[in-house]
């Protein structure tokens, strides 16, 4: 779990991207249920997918 990562697009255009703790107890599951706002669509990718480098991350963009 801990080489994942939940995106979703946000209001502004933008992406947000949860990422999960094992530690915390919860399934990948009750993440998105929990942190995943109702009606967004979400991917769970691997955290090779998501840039390391956040200089430009206002530029980040979501695509189904």
């Amino acid at each position: 779990m801990e080489n994942k990562r939940i995106i979703y697009p946000n209001d502004e255009g933008g992406v947000c991207v949860v990422i999960p703790v094992a530690k915390s107890g919860l399934t990948l599951e009750e993440i998105i249920a929990k942190d995943v706002p109702a009606g967004k669509p979400y991917k769970i990718v691997d955290m090779s997918e998501v840039p390391s480098n956040r200089t430009f991350r206002e530029a980040w963009v979501y695509a189904e």
